[in-house]
């Protein structure tokens, strides 16, 4: 998936990539929700293998977005206005809670 942003030439094999852009320039910026069980699949992870193999962690949605803005509140205390910058990989399970599920919940 290529995301133009700027007037450089590309070069793009077609049928393989895919240009956001056009992908994207007839839909509407308005996307509904759409309505989850509170055991649905968020996202699921694989852990570093530092006891053995690499293990796919599932995490589901409800338990782990509550917990994600709890401690946003909790520990961070943001506030509507504030910026906020976390620099953990979203390779991690930090990333993922504090780059983009916390600020998003």
């Amino acid at each position: 998936l290529i995301v133009i942003r700027n007037n450089e030439p590309i070069e793009y094999i077609k049928g393989r990539d895919y240009v956001y852009n056009e992908l994207v320039k007839n839909e509407s910026y308005k996307c509904e929700p759409e309505i989850m069980d509170s055991e649905d699949l968020l996202f699921l992870l694989y852990t570093s293998g530092s006891t053995g193999k690499p293990k796919g962690v599932m995490h589901a949605s409800a338990g782990y977005i509550l917990w994600a803005q709890m401690t946003m509140e909790w520990v961070f205390d943001i506030k509507d206005y504030d910026n906020y910058w976390c620099s953990a990989d979203v390779g991690w399970i930090t990333g993922h809670t504090y780059v983009v599920y916390g600020p998003l919940a």
